[in-house]
This record gives structure tokens, C-alpha cells and sequence, in this order.
């Protein structure tokens, strides 16, 4: 890891881990005051085309809870290398994960509670992390995860025959940002954000249209303290991912899910993310005070 900016008083600041094939990872870091003791550390995933910045209110309000927040530039993505939307081999994701979380544990020790908070895209990644065991982790949140891609059989074939033929094949994500949220500020400001692109890459495509259901699939045999929040009226992702995982976790008490129905797709942007930010607060101290999570 080559540290890039030290932690200040300001509590946030910015760096660089450099990954196996000496791509730049970077890292925002929202630390706490140096006297405070975390109850725990929050790893953001960001999702398609977006990047760990605009989920600074979210890190930090989950600071004003007591606990410390990093989150990492995706591969392709905000300012992390590689050609925007690509995706070098299918764990590279997986990869760069691993190594926040090693990295969090030479910072933070392993005593501390690590709690992945992943949306839409960055959700899907972080419960295949916990699915496949990458690294030890104490709790997982999904936002809106990209469980069902919401691709026909002629989209996910086409994306399976690319990813064989011309996996860094990379065309426009054909999200339709009018569903991005119920809050146009923030439409307007995502498509003004010079960090934010529309680009993926065949092999991305069909990492996200495999692993869902993969995922989905392992709920029933679910090892870690869950919470998924979903939007009712999600046109981005398909709700019916989340809604099955939660039908294959069953009546396991690790795992709780809510669906807000009236909501669109970024459920930490709505008019009424005070609401959605509420739950998670009221899971994270539930989860600290009750549960005592640490990694084995």
C-alpha cells in the first residue's frame, strides 16, 4: 500500500493501494478522530460507473454512528486505473476487495467488527465476496443489489457469446437515469459528475449476469449477519433478485430485508434516504450491541 495522503483532523482523506498488476486502487478513507475507538469499519462498494465520492453523506452519517468508513474506486471506475467499465479477469473486483480488507486490518487491527456496505452493482460484488469466502468479514448491507440484472435470454446469451469472443469489448450501459432516483438534483448532478461514465465491458456484463444468481442461490445457506434494502419500484435492477434471495434465506436470523416500495433505484439518494439511513443505523447498533461479530 503507498500511501498517497496521511489521515487528518478533517477526518477524510484520499489515497492509493497499488494492485498485483500495478493498476492505482484508490481509496477514500473517512477516519474518526484520532482519540475516538471505532465501533466497528464500514467498506463502501460503489456501483456501475459511479465512484466512492458520492457516498460521502452516507460515510458521513455512519460516522456520526462511531464508526470509521473507507471505500475504494472499483477497477475501471472514479479514479482507479484501467480503461473505464473493463474488467481484466473476473475476480479482478474480487480482488481489489481483498485487498482493502487486508489493508483495513493492518490499519484498524482484526478486532474490529468489518461490516461490507455494497449497492446495486457494488452490492451484487460484495455478497459474492461473502459468498465465496474471499476474506472473513463480520456483516454484509445491500442497497439494491444487482441480484437480477434484469437482462432477457437474447441479453444474457449475447452476453455470455461476447465475453468468449471479445471480453474487453465495452459499449454503453444503457442505464436510463430517469429512474436513477426520485430526486432530479441528483440525476442532474450524476450526469455533470466527470467521475461518473456509461462504459462496460463484455466480461463485466456477464460477471453481473452469472454471479446473481449464484448468489441468490447460496441464501440458503447464508453464514452472515444481513441486511438488504431494496427499491419497490427499481427499473435499473430487478427487485425479483433481491426478492428471491430473501425467499431462499427463509426464516434465518442473520439475514433481514426491506423492500421501499415507492422508491427508484439509488435508495441513499431518495427524497427520503433519512428514512433508508435510519434502518441501517438501527441494524448497525443492533449488530454491535447484540451480536459481538468478529472475524475467525
Amino acid at each position: 500500500c503507498d500511501n498517497e495522503a496521511s489521515m487528518t483532523d478533517s477526518q477524510v482523506s484520499q489515497y492509493g493501494m497499488t494492485a498485483s498488476d500495478g493498476e492505482h486502487v484508490a481509496v477514500v478513507d473517512w477516519a474518526l478522530a484520532p482519540e475516538a475507538v471505532p465501533l466497528g469499519v464500514v467498506l463502501i462498494v460503489h456501483g456501475l460507473g459511479e465512484h466512492s465520492w458520492r457516498y460521502n453523506h452516507v460515510a458521513e452519517q455512519i460516522n456520526a454512528w462511531g464508526f470509521a468508513v473507507r471505500a475504494l474506486d472499483l477497477y475501471g471506475h472514479g479514479e482507479s486505473g484501467g480503461p473505464r467499465g473493463g474488467m481484466p479477469h473476473a475476480r479482478r473486483m474480487l480482488d481489489d476487495l481483498a485487498e482493502l480488507v487486508d489493508d483495513t486490518s493492518r490499519v484498524y487491527g482484526e478486532h474490529a467488527p468489518l461490516i461490507l456496505l455494497g449497492h446495486s452493482m457494488g452490492g451484487l460484488i460484495a455478497a459474492d465476496f461473502v459468498r465465496l469466502g474471499v476474506r472473513p468479514v463480520d456483516a454484509l448491507v445491500m442497497s439494491s443489489p444487482a441480484l437480477d440484472a434484469g437482462m432477457n435470454g437474447f441479453q444474457r446469451l449475447l452476453a455470455r457469446t461476447m465475453n468468449r469472443i471479445a471480453p474487453n469489448f465495452r459499449v454503453d450501459n444503457g442505464l436510463k437515469l430517469e429512474f436513477l432516483c426520485r430526486d432530479t438534483a441528483v440525476i442532474e448532478a450524476y450526469k455533470a459528475d466527470k467521475q461518473v461514465h456509461r462504459k462496460i465491458s463484455a466480461r463485466l456484463a456477464h460477471y453481473i449476469a452469472s454471479t446473481g444468481p449464484l448468489v441468490c442461490k447460496a441464501a440458503s445457506k447464508w453464514h452472515v449477519p444481513t441486511l438488504l434494502l431494496y427499491a419497490g419500484q427499481d427499473k435499473l435492477v430487478n427487485p425479483r433478485g433481491s426478492r428471491l434471495f430473501l425467499e431462499n434465506a427463509g426464516k434465518s436470523p442473520l439475514v433481514q430485508g426491506k423492500r421501499l416500495e415507492p422508491m427508484y433505484h439509488e435508495i441513499l439518494n431518495d427524497p427520503k434516504k433519512a428514512v433508508v439511513l435510519a434502518m441501517l443505523g438501527k441494524w448497525l447498533a443492533e449488530l454491535v450491541a447484540k451480536n459481538k461479530p468478529r472475524r475467525k
